[in-house]
């Protein structure tokens, strides 16, 4: 089994400064402010007819509806995939992606060992605009919102039904499948039983990072099962840094910092050292594996 330390973050105001629907407004002239509002409005709209909605996930029909409306004419996965080129991350990413994926890579006191860092993405947001990033040469897993679509009168594909769906709760599952190695290995699912030392990516050589309450669910997971949490607030929010501090108060979060993950900030540092511990504490057990296994050498008999 490979010795993995996965390193599992939130997209929107934790990698990205904002949210990944900024530049499809911007493209197609759209208020977000109005929007979000409008957004914000459905679930009751909905709950007066008797149905109840995910407020997480409700977003998406919005946008496929203003799709078909001509608010974002021939907006499709390909468009989605080129807004991700457009996305304005926080400083230091992608950077500290490929600084880290290849951390131990040519070292042999690490490889020998089969230790390796991966990187995961766990959105609410589009799985396609995270596709179509700068991050994705060093990401090894999406899990985000996946959209089907259907030509329009011209033939032309446009977005029209939700395929899959990640809220604030499912982002738990997503954990699990990769504790389990999904996406990477064959006939897997999250229901497959599979001895907790077995588990393709332990829960305790995992780093969750996230921007906060929204969160809560797959801190508490990455918590429970010896995992390590980080938390991110904007420069000079602080509603958000309060926000935040509370959880570390709250044993929600191991630590947070500033949304800079430049080198030598405090995101930075914590982060690389945290996979550094990682890896030298599966080191240690692997030789103390091999040590214990290792049968003593034959001795002369006396007499």
């Amino acid at each position: 089994m490979a010795n993995v330390i996965a390193v599992i973050w939130d997209c929107d105001r934790t990698l990205v400064d904002g949210y990944m629907q900024d530049p499809i407004f911007e493209r197609y002239q759209v208020d977000p402010v109005s929007f979000w509002s409008e957004v914000e409005a459905l679930p009751d709209k909905y709950a007066a007819q008797g149905v109840r909605v995910n407020r997480d996930t409700i977003y998406l029909n919005h946008f496929i509806h203003c799709a078909k409306d001509g608010t974002f004419p021939g907006l499709n996965n390909a468009r989605l995939r080129e807004f991700g080129r457009e996305l304005k991350f926080y400083a230091g990413i992608p950077e500290i992606f490929q600084k880290t994926k290849e951390l131990f890579a040519n070292d042999k006191q690490y490889t020998e060992y089969g230790i390796q860092v991966e990187h995961y993405i766990v959105s609410t947001g589009f799985a396609e605009v995270i596709r179509g990033s700068a991050l994705m040469p060093y990401v090894d897993g999406v899990w985000g919102c996946e959209l089907i679509e259907e030509p329009d009168g011209e033939g032309n594909p446009v977005i029209s039904e939700i395929g899959y769906t990640i809220d604030n709760t499912t982002k738990t599952r997503a954990i699990f499948e990769i504790n389990k190695g999904i996406l990477k290995l064959d006939n897997i699912s999250v229901n497959s039983k599979i001895p907790k030392e077995h588990r393709r990516v332990r829960f305790e050589n995992m780093i969750y990072i996230a921007d906060g309450p929204s969160d809560i669910p797959a801190f508490s997971v990455v918590n429970q099962y010896g995992g390590a949490t980080f938390a991110i607030y904007p420069k000079g929010d602080l509603r958000a840094m309060q926000q935040v501090d509370q959880m570390r108060q709250d044993g929600r979060v191991d630590m947070y910092a500033e949304a800079d993950y430049s080198e030598g900030t405090t995101a930075y540092l914590w982060i690389l050292n945290k996979i550094q511990t990682l890896a030298d504490g599966i080191r240690e057990q692997e030789k103390a594996k091999i040590l214990h296994s290792a049968s003593d050498v034959p001795k002369h008999l006396n007499g």
